[in-house]
């Protein structure tokens, strides 16, 4: 069923100027909080693409998105206020010119090596309403080529905070490709991650989109970063584990 007209409250309006991270005439970056999904989907509550409507200039043109981000994942997410900058960023993202990097916090322990990269291709299953990612073999006719980069940042006795940079942007991918070596993200649900460490509840999916790398549609090189959440910092603090500092946007490598 098609989605009706999209109708803001004042309190709608001031939450998504919130997530501002970065705004000029071409672009604007937000830090998008776990449990609100980026667009579509069947709950009937805003999405931040609805959102977006907050935006809109006075011809009724709006920011859109140019990627996606899970529901309960957080983090930086770009979206675009003109159609060459959409060009621009859309096809920057299609030759896998934009450089992401997540954080997660996975359990039981530390990825084994600490460091390296994860090239296991996925393939969609449908289990019920629901889509999942699973690892395949490179022949299968479904299979999509995935490749993972990471490096463990600290460790603790039942889990690892790692650093995680997708070099393609399956579905799922991080989420698969961490549950497929046997470190799932905490909070998890859908595929196996722990939901609760040292006897307290895990509240939320423990993935944060932390900083995206781009060039402008302008051309110039640009870091935009978003802060980890509180909740999320809670959680690595109550670990002991190390909370990364989103470092400055930059418009220089």
């Amino acid at each position: 069923m098609a989605r009706g007209p999209v109708e803001l409250t004042p309190a709608d309006v001031a939450a998504v100027r919130a997530m501002v991270i970065h705004e000029d005439e071409a672009i604007i970056a937000l830090n998008k909080p776990s449990g609100l999904s980026s667009q579509g989907g069947r709950i009937q509550a805003h999405t931040l693409d609805d959102l977006l409507a907050a935006f809109a200039r006075s011809n009724g043109n709006r920011p859109r998105l140019v990627h996606r981000l899970d529901r309960d994942t957080s983090g930086v997410i770009l979206t675009a206020r003109t159609k060459p900058a959409a060009a621009a960023l859309g096809k920057a993202l299609m030759d896998r010119r934009v450089r992401k990097t997540y954080l997660a916090l996975v359990t039981p322990g530390a990825p084994e090596p600490r460091e390296g990269v994860i090239d296991t291709p996925l393939r969609r299953v449908e289990i019920g309403r629901e889509s999942y990612m699973r690892p395949t073999e490179p022949e299968h006719p479904d299979a999509e080529t995935a490749l993972t980069r990471y490096r463990t940042l600290g460790v603790v006795d039942g889990a690892a905070l790692v650093e995680l940079s997708p070099h393609t942007g399956r579905m799922h991918q991080l989420r698969a490709h961490l549950a497929s070596i046997g470190r799932p993200i905490a909070g998890d649900v859908r595929y196996g991650g722990a939901l609760a460490l040292k006897g307290e509840a895990v509240e939320r999916l423990m993935l944060h989109a932390f900083q995206i790398q781009f060039r402008h549609p302008d051309g110039q090189p640009m870091r935009l970063s978003a802060p980890v959440p509180t909740a999320f910092a809670a959680v690595l603090e109550r670990l002991g584990l190390p909370i990364p500092a989103a470092p400055e946007a930059s418009r220089r490598d």
